[in-house]
């Protein structure tokens, strides 16, 4: 599954536990006519794939569907395990290197000898 959208919060590494379990929380806003604000936790190893994503960012993020019980309770949560920015933030070859190389310029003189007689 993948959530498309806004990078709207981007937290901290946190470390929850005697054993030192790291969670990093990503919330996502959707493009749609009534905007969601997804939260996607990131565990683990997988909390370093945050680190250069940046508020404002559009990002896809391919999640994890996790569901639980406690205590007569029913809990879901989002775990990502992907994401990639759009192409917008990605580096763009240099525009200088993608022109054409310009065209020889032509005298008046070679013109009047390119002319067809007729």
């Amino acid at each position: 599954m993948e959530v498309k959208g806004k990078v709207k919060v981007v937290n901290a590494t946190e470390e929850v536990g005697a054993k030192g379990f790291k969670k990093r929380l990503l919330v996502v806003e959707t493009e749609e006519t009534y905007p969601q604000s997804i939260p996607v936790e990131f565990v683990q190893d997988k909390c370093n794939l945050l680190d250069y994503i940046q508020v404002g960012q559009d990002v896809t993020v391919q999640i994890n569907l996790r569901g639980s019980e406690y205590n007569g309770r029913y809990y879901v949560q989002l775990q990502g395990w992907k994401i990639e920015a759009s192409s917008e933030y990605a580096t763009t070859p240099n525009p200088v290197s993608n022109m054409q190389p310009p065209l020889p310029s032509v005298t008046p003189e070679e013109e009047k000898d390119d002319l067809l007689p007729f």
